[in-house]
Order: structure tokens, then sequence, then C-alpha cells
């Protein structure tokens, strides 16, 4: 960043010094903020795209608005980096998204200027809504303005928001930036409506606000003529039917360019200036804007790696392994070729989740629902009770906000949908907000629910064909984020026996390692740092958290000194389930000694994967560690990490 030349940039300590600015100088400002935003994510990697889509946005917001007193909320917050640099952290942003740095998403521990924290969609309106009954409940709070976009509107919590604070008709904003994608392109009526209203935008030259609302109107589609003519009124008081959002109680400003930093200007100083009640500013912006590498890519470069500032050529490291959402993908692609009655549901992330490629050889039997986890999964449910094979593919953390229905719509009623649960376990750079380490306890807590863990490529192929046969109620299975192990992987997977384990290699009876989930490579290790301490170690694979293999746990039980349950998953998950089974099958009796490894009862912040299991106590040396404490043996080896 030291090569950019950033001179009105460099002026800029906070807000304070923009709202001291001309509107000339503030369109330099948003100038080398792009730039500098660039050159940031080049070194760190992270959410590029939309970030460089709200460049202007960011600057006029800040200047229009008294943050931090004026509270600004970022709907998920990967589109905050250029309000980080304007707002004190600048000389962080090397650190952004790694160990001990900046995160990737707007985070209240971080900054005043962070009032609320996000990473997960649609949340802005109703924190907005909160801060603002605080403010007329007399706190010392200002305006609250919401920053949300075209996708995540479309989520039920966003409408539900909407709904309650059009009732309540207090003052508050609310700021669409649409930009028709948000990490897939966005799908849906809303999404249809919301661009027919942004073509209106783009008919030509924009001048005050009353030459827009004009111009709209003159030549808009009878449709949505009326919606035109908002921006108009908010000026004239002149009386029109109105949008969406009016009938919802809000006063609708739009559509405006999003790039356009005079009228940006003008229509925040406005609004703020005359609102009384609830106002939506309809907001048009290209995603990836100003660089070119980043506008000509399919997703925008919604998250890149490390690149090339010149090239835009993403440093990506060779995989030795496929990763395991590919592999799901393709076993899914596999299966469906064979069963015409499987069908696949995904929120919003169809190339996340691995099923664009059914998609791309069945496309009428893949259905991306949008940012609406809590409907996909009722969807799925109605899809089992028709006679369809529904895989309702969600990462671990987006699958929590459906959990409702998981629980009312799936489990109650026994039918067999089939969760494929990407992102299990810690994550690396996207931090607690996306770790995947509750499933194995909410998903193990209902009647009737299977839960299996793969712990390598090749079984989660066997448990994609394992979860296809299964038409007794529902099944889910995880696996983690990145690359496999690099084992031959079948051509089709073997369904397995439900609730079997499987014995991976045998001790001597002195402490065996019951894994569930991708950490048999660990085990493995900690195998060989044991037999350094004189300690012979047994591993098996549980693979099923729900049912357990009582027959496996009560053999490793009976012929060893200590059992030590490993998983990648929170208090309350396998080693929980496996205790109390053994409890109940009186397998605490008989003096082995049991441990759970699990993750601790905090979250976790971000860094490498590695790193933060290390952090968690979760691989080899934890489990080496535990082990001598359950065996109440001193350690040999000082320098666990030496060794390996």
């Amino acid at each position: 960043m030291t090569n950019l030349k950033t001179p009105n940039l460099d002026r800029v300590a906070g807000p304070a010094d923009l709202r001291q600015m001309t509107d000339h100088t503030l369109r330099a400002v948003a100038d080398e903020l792009r730039a500098e935003v660039i050159e940031a994510v080049s070194q760190t990697g992270g959410h590029l795209g939309s970030s460089l889509g709200v460049v202007e946005l960011s600057v006029a917001l800040h200047a229009a608005f008294d943050t931090p007193r004026d509270k600004l909320i970022w709907d998920v917050g990967h589109q905050c980096y250029p309000h980080k640099i304007l707002t004190g952290r600048r000389d962080r942003m090397h650190s952004l998204r790694q160990g001990g740095g900046l995160s990737g998403f707007t985070k209240r521990a971080e900054s005043e200027y962070d009032p609320f924290g996000a990473a997960h969609s649609s949340t802005s309106i109703s924190a907005a809504l909160g801060f603002t009954i605080g403010r007329d409940m007399g706190q010392p709070t200002g305006d609250a303005v919401a920053v949300i976009g075209d996708g995540s509107i479309s989520a039920g919590m966003a409408y539900e928001a909407l709904n309650n604070a059009g009732a309540e008709g207090r003052r508050l904003f609310v700021i669409l930036n649409d930009n028709e994608m948000s990490i897939a392109p966005p799908v849906g009526a809303m999404s249809s409506y919301l661009s027919n209203l942004a073509d209106l935008s783009r008919i030509g030259p924009f001048g005050g606000l009353v030459a827009v609302a004009e111009g709209m109107e003159q030549l808009a589609p009878k449709p949505v003529r009326e919606g035109a003519r908002r921006a108009r009124e908010m000026v004239t008081g002149l009386e029109s039917k109105g949008t969406f959002f009016e009938e919802l109680g809000f006063d609708y400003i739009g559509p405006i360019d999003g790039h356009d930093m005079g009228q940006l200007l003008s229509v925040l100083r406005s609004a703020r200036a005359r609102a009384t009640g609830p106002v939506l500013i309809h907001c048009c912006t290209v995603k990836g804007k100003g660089y070119a590498p980043a506008e000509g890519s399919t997703d925008k470069y919604h998250g890149v790696s490390k690149f090339d500032v010149g090239t835009g050529v993403q440093a990506k490291a060779k995989a030795n392994a496929p990763s395991y959402t590919g592999v799901f993908g393709d076993a899914l692609t596999a299966e469906a070729a064979q069963d015409p009655t499987i069908v696949a549901i995904t929120a919003a992330m169809p190339g996340g989740t691995g099923v664009d490629r059914m998609a791309k050889r069945f496309p009428a039997r893949v259905f991306d629902v949008g940012i609406a986890e809590q409907h996909g999964v009722t969807f799925a449910a109605g899809m089992a009770a028709s006679g369809l094979k529904p895989f309702c593919a969600i990462y671990s953390t987006f699958l929590q906000r459906g959990y409702d229905q998981v629980v009312h719509d799936v489990a109650l009623q026994g039918l067999p949908v089939r969760f494929a649960i990407d992102r299990a376990g810690l994550v690396g750079a996207d931090g607690a907000t996306h770790a995947g380490a509750f499933d194995i306890g909410y998903l193990g807590a209902l009647p009737g629910m299977v839960v299996m863990a793969a712990a390598d490529e090749a079984e989660l192929v066997h448990m994609v064909a394992t979860a296809a046969a299964h038409d007794s109620g529902p099944i889910a299975f995880r696996y983690p984020r990145g690359n496999g192990t690099g084992v031959a992987l079948p051509e089709r997977g073997t369904v397995l026996e439900i609730g079997k384990g499987r014995m991976i290699r045998e001790g001597n009876g002195d402490v065996a390692l019951l894994s569930l989930g991708t950490l048999l490579e660990e085990c493995e290790a900690a195998a060989t740092m044991l037999a350094a301490e004189g300690i012979s170690a047994t591993i098996a694979d549980a693979r099923f958290a729900k049912p357990l293999d009582m027959d496996l746990i009560a053999q490793l039980a009976r012929n060893h000194t200590a059992l030590i349950t490993v998983e990648q998953g929170a208090k309350g998950g396998f080693g929980a389930m496996v205790l109390q089974e053994m409890a109940g099958h009186g397998l605490l009796d008989h003096g082995c000694r049991v441990r759970s490894l699990c993750l601790p009862d905090r979250f976790i912040d971000q860094a490498s994967p590695v790193e933060m299991y290390r952090n968690a106590g979760v691989d080899a040396d934890g489990m080496v560690e535990t082990v001598l404490l359950a065996l109440e043996r001193d350690r040999k080896v000082v320098d666990l990490h030496a060794e390996r």
C-alpha cells in the first residue's frame, strides 16, 4: 500500500474529517479508497467484490451521518472493508482475516464504529429498529442506518423487520444496496421486482432529485411507474400509490446511482433532514466496481485469495486432493444419475455447497431458494412428503437458522430429508461466525435423526450413497471446508450400515481414541507421539454420532484403560452422547477412564484452521495431553510440537 498515492485519504483519520470536506474532495477520497481496498485485499485475501461495490456509499454515509453517534449497520458485513479504512483501522488492514488481526466482518469489540456485529445475512433492519427504540427511550444514540443487499432483503427475517419497522413508524433509514448479486445471482420474485425498479435508474443522465423522478416517470413501464415517482414525492409532496416498501409504511426514494457521489450525498442529506418515519433508499451499485478482473468475473470476486493487482490472478496453492465440497457435488451427481427422484436444494450457495455440479447435468432438479434457510428446509420436507429424495445442502453455521423447521417440519414428521452439512468444524479466516461447531449437538438431540461425519473424502462418497438409500427418516452428514486427504475415491459410494463404526488400528489396551470426523490423521500422529511415551493407542472411526455403535464402544471401554472421544464440535455433542449412552449401558461402572476432547466453551477467533484447532486444544498434541492426564502419566517428551 506504500506505493499508492492517496493525498486525500491521508487526511481522513476518521469520519469526522469527511464531514469537513467538499463534495469534490469526497469523490477523490472514494477513488483513492477503492485503490487501497484492492491493494489491501490483494495481500490478505477476502471479500473484494462486495467491498468495491460500496466504496462511494461508504464515503457518502459517513459524510452525511454523524457516526459513531448515528449507528451504521452493515448487513452480513463482508462489504465493510472501506468502512474499516475510514474508521481508524487503515493501518491494520494488512492483518485482515489473520490470526489476531481485523475481522473480515463488523465486530463490536473491534471499534465503536461497528455498533452491531454481523456475518450472517438479513439481521441489519431488526438491529437498526432496536437502536431506534433505544434512542426514543432515551439512550445516547442517534439515527440508525441499515445497509442491506438485494439478496439479503429477500430473506424472511428482513420482511419481518420491515413489517415491524413500518408499523412502528419511527425514524430510521434502510439503504437497499442493489447490485443484482449476493454470492450467487439472486433468485425469486423480489429480485425480479427490484431489477425492474433498478432498470429505471439507468435510463440516462441524472440531475436533481426532481429531475430523476420525472425522467424515470416518463420512460418507466406501467407496472412500476408509480414506484418510480416516489423520489419526486419526497421533494414535492405529490401523492402516488407507491411501491411495495411504501405499502409497508416506508418512504421510498430511488432507485439512485450508488456510484454517483453527488447524487448519493444529495439524497442522503435530504432524507436525513426531512425524514420523520422509516425511509428506504434504493441504491444501485455494481459488485466489483472499478476493478476490471472483478467486474468481469462470474462471482465478481466475492471471495478471493491473495492476488496480483495487475492481472487479477489469484495465488491459490496447488491442491494435493479434491475439496470435500467438490467430492460431495460429484457424488451427489452420480447418485442423481441413477435415481431420477433425487433433487437438491441450496440457500443461495450453489457453488459453495457443490450442488452447481449437479445443476450442470440436471438443472431442473436443483433448486436455489435464495437466502432463506427456513423456507429451504420446509421446502425440502414437502418434497420428501411427495416421494422425492431431497438433499438439502446448507453450511453448518447457516443450518442453525432453519433449526425450528428441522425440528417441526422434518424430524417430528419423520420425513427423509438428507442434510448435506458443509463447513463442519472450524473454518479459518471467516472466524467464529462461520464455524460449524454446533450441528452434532443440535441434530443429535432430535428423535429419529441419523448423524454421520466423514473421516475422509472416500467416506464422504459412501455417506452420500447411504443418505440416498435411507428412506426411514431424516439423515445428515457433515464434512469440513478445504481439501481431502488424498485417498482413492470410489466411482460410486457403498451404502453403510446405519450406526456402525470401524476399527482403524488396534493397540494393546492402554488407550482408545474414538474419532468422529476428519481428525483421523491427527489421531495417527497422536498415536505416534504416545508410542514415544510408551503408550499404545487403538484408533476407531465412529462414523455415526447417532445412532452410536454401542458394540464398538463397549469393546473399546472393556479392553482399554482409557477411552478418549475426539470431535470437531462443541460441548454437548458427540462426546456427551457417548458418555450418556455408556452410562445407560453400565459401561462407566467398570473402571474405564473416559474423556471427551471437543471444542472449548468459547468462540474461537479467526486464524488458519490448523492454528484454530491448536488454540482449541483439538489436535494431536491435545490428544496426547488428554491421554496423559487420563492415565496420570508424566510427559517424557516435553516439546510435543517439536516432535512433529
